[in-house]
């Protein structure tokens, strides 16, 4: 029989436990957060001239209308006396009651007392009442820039994300509960998930969005058979095994962006675009762009085209004996294959027979979510970044596309890790995400000034190779595929830049969903559809309006046109020959590498 006494120091036992594990903790949290590489405040929010004009601006907003600025905040001042009345006539006729809650469902405040219980519900309410004041003082600041306005919106809406009473043990009844129910242990083990993370960043704080122990290149992950054929300082070349007796006598060679790695296109057997391509009967190579560490911060613009793009075209040729290769750039290998088909065609270069870009813009004009940080402060910040390490560090990246969706990339999983101690899912696409990498110095200064700030390759030329080179120079046959929820390469602008080719032979198609699953998209799910218009007019709302919406994925359409430009069937090929002996098996060494700085 266990007496009360017993209880007691049993729990007096499990209390000191977790204090000691708590003081341990802290000291590797301290050295840690000690062994943090300094960052440029400047990428970690606009400078103070963006906050400076806004308030000049709403200053002159509020001596020339000041009706309406006194409206809203009379409005605020109303709402949240109003709300407070509420909450305490409720609590005095009601009991232990909230008032009445008419606000929208929003994930974040998902568990029930966050409507019954009248201190979570408060709290809540009067946040939505502060957010939408927020929201209001910005639209009120009128007669700035529309680039500094937009960035204005994305950080207040940061600020705002920030704020959210979920994001604090103090006022999150979903991590006060657990902390109840496990006795302490969950805010033990979520500061056990703090402190791995910062160890695992060198002091930077980047949430972990999943269990990365339960997954390994090449056994669960990247598993289609293939073998590394060429490796040059930059890349490796991969040539995967034919799954047909016959494949096309044209090769595919696939760039993937080196912002990522390219497995995004391999994850797992069932949505492997990789294997759907061997299965189609196609000679595939597809390049694994190295993790450049400091020593190659030096490569730019022109070392991806000259030792990564005609580099693998090169061999890829000699290893089949061809003439011409298909080609498929993703993201920015695909803005990247198009400056090279642009320079091919100064030089008379014939050996891309068609190219297929996968959510790749040419023309930068619209800057869409990217406009706070393609703008001078940051980009300046950027610059003294890749001066002080030689690479845009992997961190950094991360960070900014994180923030991009805040709530559901930083905060939400942060709660769960930190305040809830819970382990992050075993998710592979979470994985890949996680698998970040360095960007070259050089090539990041090249890329963020000439053609996104500049957007010269669509306007006066873009220079390099030798050359000045324009998007209307790239005249083969061309496919694009793009998403229609696309946030980082919007469909839209991918158009407009797509239309301004010299191609008479092109293709526009529109997936469903966003940069990656409306890429990843196996027939076998039946999951998003496309869209499709043969017509190519002008502006991209003409194509949408005048667009055919088919079911299912977009892969067999293309691949429908690009059997039609891969020549006759021939004996499927062996890995590696002409000199070019297998080296290791796929996904190779290169993948496996991890940033350095």
């Amino acid at each position: 029989m266990t007496t009360k006494d017993d209880v007691s120091s049993e729990n007096l036992d499990k209390m000191q436990a977790n204090l000691q594990r708590v003081e341990a903790l802290t000291e590797r949290l301290m050295l840690a957060i000690s062994g943090r590489k300094a960052v440029n405040p400047t990428l970690s929010g606009p400078g103070t001239e963006l906050y400076a004009q806004a308030a000049v601006n709403y200053w002159a907003e509020m001596v020339e209308n000041p009706k309406r600025i006194y409206e809203h905040q009379l409005e605020y001042w109303g709402r949240s006396v109003q709300h407070f009345v509420a909450a305490q006539e409720a609590f005095a006729t009601e009991g232990f009651k909230a008032p009445a809650d008419h606000t929208g469902a929003d994930k974040r405040f998902g568990n029930p007392l966050w409507q019954t219980h009248p201190y979570f519900n408060f709290v809540k309410q009067q946040y939505l009442i502060n957010s939408d004041a927020i929201r209001k003082a910005v639209e009120d600041v009128e007669d700035m820039d529309p680039k500094d306005k937009r960035r204005l919106n994305y950080f207040s809406e940061q600020i705002i994300a920030m704020m959210a009473p979920s994001n604090f043990l103090g006022t999150n009844p979903d991590a006060l509960e657990r902390a109840v129910q496990t006795e302490g242990e969950s805010l033990v083990r979520g500061l056990e998930n703090l402190v791995a993370d910062m160890e695992a960043n060198d002091g930077e704080l980047l949430v972990k969005l999943c269990d990365e122990s339960a997954f390994e290149l090449g056994r669960n992950v990247a598993t289609s058979e293939g073998s590394v054929v060429f490796r040059n300082e930059m890349l490796e070349l991969i040539q995967y095994k034919a799954a047909t007796e016959e494949v096309h006598k044209t090769p595919l060679l696939i760039f993937p962006p080196w912002i990522n790695k390219f497995y995004i296109l391999d994850l797992k057997a069932e949505n492997s675009l990789i294997k759907w391509i061997t299965e189609q009967g196609y000679t595939l190579f597809v390049v694994s762009w190295r993790n450049p560490g400091r020593a190659q911060g030096v490569w730019g613009m022109e070392d991806y085209i000259e030792t990564g793009f005609k580099e693998a075209i090169r061999v890829t040729k000699e290893i089949t004996g061809e003439k011409q290769v298909n080609a498929v750039g993703y993201c920015i290998a695909g803005t990247t294959l198009h400056l090279m088909l642009a320079d091919m065609k100064a030089k008379g270069d014939t050996s891309v027979k068609s190219a297929t870009f996968f959510t790749a813009l040419s023309d930068f004009g619209e800057q869409g979510e990217f406009t706070p940080f393609l703008q001078d402060d940051f980009v300046d910040g950027i610059e003294e970044e890749v001066a002080n390490y030689g690479v845009l560090r992997s961190v950094i990246m991360s960070r900014t596309m994180s923030f991009l969706r805040s709530n559901d990339l930083v905060y939400g999983p942060a709660i769960k890790s930190y305040m809830m101690g819970e382990t992050p899912p075993a998710f592979d696409l979470l994985f890949w995400n996680g698998d970040a990498t360095n960007l070259p110095g050089k090539m990041v200064m090249e890329y963020l000034r000439g053609l996104c700030q500049k957007n010269a390759f669509v306007g006066e030329g873009y220079e390099i190779l030798g050359e000045r080179l324009h998007v209307r120079d790239v005249e083969i046959p061309l496919f694009a595929v793009t998403c229609e929820t696309d946030h980082i390469a919007a469909w839209r602008d991918c158009y407009r830049g797509f239309g301004m080719t010299g191609a008479k032979d092109k293709t526009f198609v529109v997936s469903q969903s966003g940069h990656i699953a409306g890429v990843v998209n196996p027939p076998s799910k039946k999951k998003y559809g496309h869209y499709t218009n043969e017509e190519l007019p002008e502006a991209a709302a003409d194509w949408w309006e005048g667009a055919t919406f088919h079911e299912g994925s977009w892969w067999p359409r293309w691949e429908g046109w690009l059997g039609k430009r891969s020549g006759k069937m021939i004996p499927a090929r062996e890995l590696g020959g002409n000199g070019y002996e297998p080296l290791c098996a796929a996904p190779g060494t290169y993948v496996k590498l991890k940033p350095e700085v």
